[in-house]
């Protein structure tokens, strides 16, 4: 990977707080990636809004959107503009684990090394081999 000159700041102006996925139902979408990857899930008052935080802080926050139109991929009608990549030591066993938690695999499978999934509100993601 080439490294972007505007990726050298001595100090950058910003931190990534957290990732936020906009989804029909927060509670259930936590629960499910919380099931793929660890970690705890955070409710406030606003149960519109549901964070989980990972080991070593990362946060994925899920959003209540009452009208929400999962991202169609590949397309560009509603395409899916973000997906996350998560990684593992075996891609069949990686399958059958979030398959069983009620991830979809897609139809579409363009690579070997990697392999393209619907989480239960429709997001793609990938699982990738360690």
């Amino acid at each position: 990977m080439t490294e972007h000159p505007a990726n050298t700041p001595a100090r950058p102006p910003a931190r990534l707080h957290l990732v936020a996925l906009d989804c029909p139902d927060a509670d259930a979408l936590a629960a499910f990636y919380a099931a793929v990857l660890g970690g705890e899930i955070e409710t406030g008052d606003d149960a519109d809004w549901v964070e989980l935080t990972l080991r070593g802080g990362t946060r994925i926050a899920f959003q209540r959107v009452p009208d929400h139109r999962p991202p169609q991929w590949p397309g560009a009608e509603h395409p899916q503009q973000m997906h996350l990549e998560l990684e593992v030591d075996d891609l069949d066993a990686g399958e059958a684990a979030v398959v069983a938690l009620g991830a979809r695999k897609h139809e579409v499978q363009p690579g070997e090394t990697f392999r393209v999934f619907l989480d239960p509100a429709g997001h793609p993601f990938c699982l990738v081999t360690a």
